[in-house]
C-alpha cells in the first residue's frame, strides 16, 4: 500500500528526464533527438525541452560536430561524489576497528589533497599513551607515511610539481630534507608497497601506511597504523604491523572494486 501511495507523488517530467539520462549506458556514447524520441516514446518537442534543461545544468552536452547529445561532466561529478561518500569512509570504518582490535594501536584512513596528507577518520587505541588524533589536519606529505604512499606512485614530474613550491622543512632530525634522498625513499616505497614514517614529523612517533586503490586502480587513500616509537620497534613493524596494514589496504581496496 505504501508503494502505491508513494507513486502518486512522482513528477512525470522528472521521471522522463531520468529515463533520458539512463539511455546513455554501455557502449552508447551519443544519441540524437530522433533516436531518443523513439526510445522514450515521447514527442521530439518534449525530448528537446528535456535535453535543453539537462544541458543548462551540465548533465547533458551537445557534440557540435554531430549535433548529437552525450552525458555532461555534471553526471561524472555526481557519480564520483557517490563513490567517495559511500565508498571510502563507510568501507574503511570496520577495517580500522579490526586493525585496532588486532594491534591496539591507533589507525587512520587518509587522502591526498593539494600536496598534503589529510586524515579523514581514526579509531584510537585504548592505551593511555597514544598519538594525538589529527583528523581533518593537513600534514606535509613528504614526512608522513600516508603522504609518502601517495607520492611514491606519482611520476617524477608530478612529485616535483607537488614539492617544488615548498622547501623540505626539517621537523625532526630524521625528516627527509634532501630531494634526491626523498625520491630514493619513494622508489623503495613503491617497490615494497608500504611506507614508514620514522619519527619524521613528530619526535617519538612512528607510523606505517599502505595504499588504498579503487576499481579504476587509482590510489584514493592510505590506511595507516601510528603509535609511540617505544611500542613500534623495527621487529614489531616487520613481523606484525606491516603485514596487518597491507592486509587492511588489500581488503579495503577489494571492497572499493579493485582487482589485481
Amino acid at each position: 500500500m505504501a508503494k502505491k501511495e508513494k507513486s502518486e507523488y512522482i513528477i512525470q517530467a522528472v521521471s522522463h528526464a531520468l529515463d533520458l539520462l539512463e539511455q546513455f549506458h554501455g557502449d552508447v556514447d551519443e544519441l540524437g533527438v530522433t533516436e531518443l524520441s523513439k526510445r522514450l516514446k515521447l514527442h521530439k518537442n518534449n525530448v528537446f525541452r528535456l535535453l535543453a534543461t539537462l544541458e543548462s545544468r551540465g548533465y547533458i552536452e551537445q557534440n557540435r560536430a554531430t549535433e548529437n547529445y552525450r552525458l555532461g561532466l555534471k553526471s561524472l561529478e555526481l557519480g564520483q561524489t557517490f563513490i567517495k561518500q559511500m565508498g571510502l569512509l563507510r568501507q574503511a570504518k570496520p577495517i580500522l576497528e579490526k586493525l585496532v582490535k588486532e594491534c591496539n594501536e591507533t589507525s587512520y584512513v587518509a587522502i591526498f589533497k593539494e600536496g598534503y596528507s589529510v586524515y579523514l577518520d581514526v579509531v584510537e587505541t585504548d592505551l593511555t599513551v597514544r598519538v594525538v588524533s589529527r583528523v581533518g589536519s593537513r600534514l606535509p606529505s613528504y614526512c608522513t607515511a600516508s603522504g609518502k604512499v601517495h607520492l611514491a606512485y606519482m611520476s617524477e614530474e608530478e612529485i616535483d610539481a607537488v614539492l617544488s613550491p615548498r622547501e623540505l622543512k626539517a621537523y625532526t632530525p630524521t625528516t627527509f630534507t634532501d630531494r634526491q634522498a626523498l625520491k630514493n625513499e619513494l622508489r623503495q616505497v613503491a617497490e615494497q608497497g608500504y611506507a614508514i614514517d620514522n619519527e619524521e614529523l613528530d619526535p617519538g612517533v612512528r607510523c606505517v601506511a599502505a595504499p588504498i586503490r579503487d576499481y579504476t586502480r587509482r590510489i584514493v587513500g592510505a590506511v595507516s597504523i601510528s603509535g609511540p616509537s617505544m611500542r613500534l620497534p623495527d621487529e614489531r613493524l616487520e613481523k606484525e604491523l606491516i603485514p596487518l596494514v597491507m592486509e587492511a589496504s588489500e581488503e579495503l581496496s577489494t571492497r572499493l572494486g579493485f582487482h589485481k
